[in-house]
């Protein structure tokens, strides 16, 4: 099960219910998926065929998202049991 946190543009960031407990956020579109790591910085995780251009914009977007993300993270894994 995901959980979305937010979109922008053609792409949805999101979670998984039941993954890893180090805070992090999936990013979704048609040409592919990245994860980015929240804590203890912001950084890319892995990258299923996304562009450079499209991970340093969503980098970017992540950054500019960090605690919004984190927050819906720490609400959403209470909520979740986990």
């Amino acid at each position: 099960m995901s959980a979305t946190v937010f979109h922008f543009r053609k792409y949805r960031f999101f979670f998984f219910s039941r993954e890893e407990t180090r805070r992090h956020v999936h990013v979704r579109c048609s040409d592919g998926e990245a994860k980015f790591w929240i804590d203890p910085a912001v950084e890319l995780a892995v990258n299923y065929g996304l562009s450079q251009k499209e991970l340093n914009e969503l980098e970017k977007v992540v950054r500019e998202q960090a605690d919004e993300i984190r927050d819906r993270w720490d609400e959403h894994f209470r909520n979740a049991g986990g």
